[in-house]
């Protein structure tokens, strides 16, 4: 990117706006590091409100009542589970940004694509790639 002072991106119609060299310049780069600490400071609140909701015990007498607690216990749980998972992404997606690999797919080099990080942020494959790699999962069992 030229060397003249980096415009900051706010929203996403101003980032889908940028010239098509402008891919991955700082100014995209810093807005999906916002996006995904954003992200990431959500799912560590999530955390917080199912580990707290989870320490409330609650006694109920009745069978029915306390089985529907435990399915809603274990449904938090699984959830919870889930965005761990997403966290650890997010923190993978931060340290792509951080190595320059960020926007660009793992198996073949070729950019993403803003409309996919937009919807993926954590996206580490082009559509295409991602198509090829769950159609061996499904041939194979990869």
């Amino acid at each position: 990117m030229k060397t003249a002072a980096v415009k900051s991106i706010a929203t996403e119609k101003e980032l889908l706006a940028q010239p098509a060299d402008h891919y991955m310049s700082s100014a995209q780069l810093d807005f999906f590091k916002r996006k995904l600490v954003a992200l990431e400071a959500e799912l560590r609140a999530n955390a917080e409100e199912t580990t707290e909701h989870l320490r409330e015990t609650v006694l109920v007498p009745d069978p029915a009542d306390r089985a529907t607690i435990e399915e809603e216990h274990a449904l938090e749980l699984r959830t919870r589970d889930r965005e761990r998972k997403l966290i650890r992404k997010v923190q993978q997606a931060l340290a792509r940004i951080d190595s320059g690999e960020y926007g660009y797919c793992e198996e073949t080099g070729d950019p993403i694509g803003l409309q996919r990080l937009l919807a993926r942020p954590t996206a580490t494959l082009t559509i295409e790639a991602q198509q090829r790699r769950e159609l061996r999962q499904r041939q194979f069992g990869d």
